[in-house]
């Protein structure tokens, strides 16, 4: 009797403990990842912020300004998205990064023109995303839009460059070498990626020719869709030319790279 009692007394003094454990540990894969990146993109362009997408208290910025979710900035202005698509995702952490294409003007999504009315051109912007995910809902998305230039009088201003949204999405795709799977044994830790990548930053900022530059032989550096270093104009490899350049100073304009995020 005295057992039971005790077995009794026991369970019931377990059912708090069992209800306090903590909720199981959600974890996206890659492909888990990539599909919020989507679903965040249709989001925005359907103009509606999903309470089963979002984490109520979700913090986003645009172009470095903290702004409500929805209804400023892309999540306002966004008509459809382009082609170009690079997913960056990071299981350890739960985050993933993107680069790609949108469009801006044009007809809203499910908007009604008026018989007669001019309907705005649509323009291609370049976006890059950052997401961050737990417990299956997003808490924070920041994103850089970058916009092709205008005037005062809202014309595109005369440049030599094509506006980077274009140069983005004439680049079709991501280079292969960004999808090749690497043997496992030939992987660097998480730790080394991030520290490889600083270098980059580190010798862009006041690049006086004098740091360290680890860049291959046949490395080509792409800026705003365009490429800076590594190719000529017909397209053909110039070897060595991203080190050289970072190695003759010519970046030296660059003065700070801030807000670095890993």
């Amino acid at each position: 009797m005295h057992k039971k009692l005790f077995l009794a007394v026991f369970c019931l003094a377990m059912v708090p403990a069992l209800f306090a454990q903590p909720a199981p540990k959600i974890t996206c894969d890659r492909h888990c990842l990539e599909s919020y990146i989507d679903r965040y993109l249709d989001a925005m362009l359907e103009h509606k912020v999903r309470p089963d997408l979002f984490a109520r208290n979700c913090r986003f910025t645009e172009n470095g300004v903290e702004l409500p979710l929805g209804g400023e900035g892309l999540w306002y202005s966004m008509t459809g998205r382009g082609t170009y698509r690079f997913y960056v995702p990071d299981v350890e952490t739960q985050q993933i990064a993107y680069i790609g294409t949108v469009k801006e003007g044009g007809p809203l999504l499910g908007a009604k023109t008026a018989p007669g009315a001019k309907t705005p051109a649509a323009t291609t912007a370049a976006v890059a995303i950052r997401l961050k995910i737990v417990g299956g809902l997003i808490t924070e998305a920041e994103q850089l839009v970058i916009r092709p230039e205008q005037s005062l009088f809202g014309d595109a201003p005369a440049s030599k460059f094509p506006p980077t949204g274009e140069a983005v999405e004439k680049m079709g795709a991501p280079h292969p070498i960004f999808t090749e799977v690497i043997p496992e044994a030939q992987r660097h830790s998480r730790e080394d990626l991030v520290r490889i990548a600083n270098y980059y930053f580190a010798g862009l900022q006041r690049n006086d020719g004098k740091g360290y530059y680890p860049f291959t032989d046949d490395a080509v550096r792409y800026e705003n869709g365009m490429p800076a270093c590594g190719l000529d104009r017909d397209g053909k490899p110039v070897p060595k030319a991203c080190k050289r350049q970072f190695e003759e100073g010519l970046k030296g304009v660059v003065t700070r790279i801030r807000d670095r995020r890993f």
